[in-house]
């Protein structure tokens, strides 16, 4: 029993050491090591944090700066807390070998820029959280490291313009989407966004029924150019988005072996919509055992030769088949996507001719040779083969002598 006393008293004494200072640390026994600094006068990251530590928290402090690799020692942090600092930077590799992190919260902060691909250093984070910042713009890039994050809080920020990309991600088709359905929490309020479709659209979708995306506050505020007032937006400012409309210019086309063939489809919708060819299915009818050997995967992505926008709103697309085999028929789509939505028309492509030149094996027949030629032999006369003349003489010579002399005579 004494001993038992002992061992905790020591194991007490330890923990309390390497308790940073100006922190207040949890036992770490009977719970997972919790860790909380909130003195008015830190003004830098603590450096012996307890390397079981599994919830770091650091609010209300004069913080100014993460630096590289600030929690290399912390694998088992799963939730870091930097709320209400005076963080105005991160650096990229800040988070560092924090791969059982699961929530990251920077709210409150004076961050006027985040670095996205430091995410790659937290593959098992689902909550980042970053509130009331300074955030004026979201580049494109930042959906590449956002899949994994179900909860994403930017509300109370600067921003004025949703990627296209982000929404990609957050609304993706249901050809496209892997894996199970996770259901993202979004905070987008708070914000001076500019009234366009992309914002009408995340307003639209998310009140949808089964929506991939709930917004913490679906009452978005836009203006329609920078420094104006804001106006709720409304179903009324979705007139701008026209969902595409796709029109091939012939839905079935037939073609020779061999020949060259372009495709074309013209395409109308606001925002300007972007065409992508892919080939969807092969025609095996006429030659399967020679396209079972050359198979290709399909559905394929297809290249456009040209792609061109004469206007606002329209855009026309074609793709130029050259030297045309059996493998290039089948069934091409012209797909056009934008904001408001998705579209797409097929085209049938079949290619006519002779799929294989069988040889008539050709009949053993005797070599003639010309009269010309020196090899050239006159066939031996026969009894069967006398000339005309030789059989009117034999006729002659044949006559009994009483009827030559009547004959004569005549």
């Amino acid at each position: 029993m004494f001993l038992l006393v002992l061992l905790h008293i020591m194991q007490s004494s330890v923990l309390t050491r390497s308790c940073p200072a100006l922190c207040v640390c949890s036992s770490g026994m009977t719970e997972p090591r919790f860790v909380q600094c909130s003195d008015p006068g830190m003004s830098a990251l603590p450096v012996n944090v307890p390397a079981d530590t599994v919830k770091l928290r650091l609010e209300k402090t004069l913080i100014s700066r993460v630096p590289r690799a600030a929690f290399y020692n912390l694998s088992e942090l799963r939730f870091l807390w930097l709320t209400y600092n005076s963080i105005t930077s991160v650096h990229p590799s800040s988070f560092v070998n924090l791969k059982a992190l699961r929530e990251l919260r920077l709210d409150g902060n004076l961050l006027a820029a985040f670095p996205w691909e430091g995410l790659r250093d937290m593959p098992r984070l689902q909550t980042l959280g970053l509130h009331n910042n300074r955030l004026s713009s979201l580049p494109a890039h930042a959906a590449l490291f956002l899949p994994n994050i179900t909860y994403l809080d930017l509300s109370s920020n600067k921003l004025t313009i949703l990627p296209a990309e982000l929404l990609d991600l957050w609304f993706p088709l249901p050809e496209l989407q892997e894996g199970p359905f996770q259901r993202k929490i979004l905070g987008l309020h708070d914000n001076p966004w500019l009234c366009d479709c992309q914002i009408s659209m995340v307003t639209s979708l998310s009140m949808s029924l089964g929506s991939p995306v709930v917004l913490m506050d679906q009452l978005l505020m836009c203006s329609r150019s920078v420094g104006l007032s804001g106006l709720l937006l409304t179903q009324a400012e979705l007139s701008r988005c026209m969902r595409p409309s796709v029109q091939p210019a012939a839905t079935r086309v037939i073609s020779p072996l061999g020949s060259n063939v372009i495709l074309r489809c013209d395409a109308s919708g606001y925002p300007t919509p972007t065409l992508t060819w892919i080939k969807t299915s092969a025609y095996t009818d006429c030659c399967q055992q020679d396209l079972l050997q050359n198979s290709e995967q399909l559905p394929r992505i297809l290249e456009s030769f040209m792609q061109e926008s004469p206007r606002v709103g329209v855009r026309w697309s074609i793709i130029s088949l050259n030297g045309l085999s059996y493998k290039d028929a089948g069934e091409y789509r012209c797909q056009a996507r934008n904001m408001a939505g998705i579209s797409e028309a097929p085209i049938k492509l079949k290619v006519m001719g002779i799929t294989r030149l069988s040889r008539v094996p050709k009949k053993k027949t005797q070599k003639t040779l010309s009269k010309s030629s020196p090899k050239y032999r006159k066939p031996p006369r026969t009894p069967a083969t006398k000339s005309l003349k030789e059989k009117e003489s034999q006729k002659t010579t044949n006559i009994p002598p009483l009827f030559q002399n009547n004959a004569q005579e005549v």
